[in-house]
């Protein structure tokens, strides 16, 4: 990899901050929380003890602070993995480049990424309600395949596996599948959260399987997916939209990351919560509490 970074390709504005979040590095904390609501992020901000840092652009809002003692920071990245792309390189640029001379720097500063959302369960015994922490994620975006370390990182066999069993169209993108930081997801874990396989679908009608006035390519599709057991005996639990991406980058970029989500319909009992900002609520302490022990 190139070690000095042309102004096309490290994009820093006037004021010494990146592109897009229009943070500078010493906005950002080393604990950083994901959501994809921007006004989630006062929400979480909330709970904290005190706010040092506000800032917006875009879809892009950042508060950082402490909470119980320690610098967190809150950031919304919009929906999808196209977004994701670009909150990840920037965050790993803020602590790993630096902008003064456009030069990588030696070693890997490392993030912890912990990614806070809503899901939609695949599978009966699922309830809403509750919270499911993703083991595994994967990605029908196609995204990650744009990276060369992609082959030497992703659960290959795993993709492999799920497109023979599902009969995997040929002309759609090749699954990605990657896993959760091991130590950030036991750190996560409770007797209360559910852990899963997540999917992170390019969109929200017709990639999920929802029909309104346009039929999908293959209608059976989320059948076969409720029906998919990997030879590990895995189930996929669950649909949502970035956490594939956060985990290929995060592992690619030497990052931590794991996602929590808030069960708000099970799309197979076509259950759904109509109003979720209390369990919202719960998750957030959850993972704040979680991240100070």
């Amino acid at each position: 990899m190139k070690n000095n970074l042309q102004a096309s390709e490290l994009i820093v504005e006037n004021d010494g901050s990146i592109y897009h979040l229009r943070l500078r590095p010493e906005d950002l904390a080393d604990t950083v929380i994901l959501v994809g609501d921007p006004g989630r992020v006062p929400l979480v901000s909330s709970f904290f003890d005190s706010i040092g840092l506000k800032r917006s652009n875009r879809e892009f809002v950042t508060h950082t602070g402490l909470y119980h003692g320690q610098r967190i920071t809150v950031l919304s990245t919009g929906i999808g993995t196209d977004n994701i792309d670009i909150v990840l390189n920037e965050l790993d640029a803020l602590k790993n480049i630096d902008f003064s001379t456009r030069h990588i720097r030696t070693g890997t500063h490392r993030l912890r990424v912990v990614r806070i959302g809503t899901s939609g369960s695949l599978q009966p015994g699922i309830p809403v309600n509750s919270f499911l922490l993703t083991r595994k994620a994967i990605g029908f975006d196609g995204l990650m395949h744009f990276y060369a370390e992609t082959p030497r990182h992703a659960d290959t066999a795993f993709a492999k596996n799920l497109m023979k069993e599902v009969d995997w169209p040929e002309i759609w993108n090749t699954p990605y599948v990657f896993d959760a930081d091991k130590e950030l997801a036991e750190k996560m874990s409770g007797p209360d959260v559910i852990e899963g396989i997540t999917i992170s679908a390019p969109g929200f009608y017709g990639p999920q399987g929802r029909m309104l006035r346009l039929l999908t390519a293959d209608p059976s599709m989320n059948r076969k997916i409720e029906s998919f057991v990997s030879p590990r005996g895995e189930k996929i639990t669950n649909y949502e939209m970035e956490s594939s991406a956060v985990y290929g980058l995060s592992r690619l970029l030497g990052h931590s990351a794991v996602t929590l989500c808030a069960i708000i319909a099970n799309r197979v009992t076509g259950e759904a919560v109509e109003d979720y900002q209390p369990l919202m609520e719960r998750l957030i302490l959850h993972v704040l509490n979680k991240l100070t022990v």
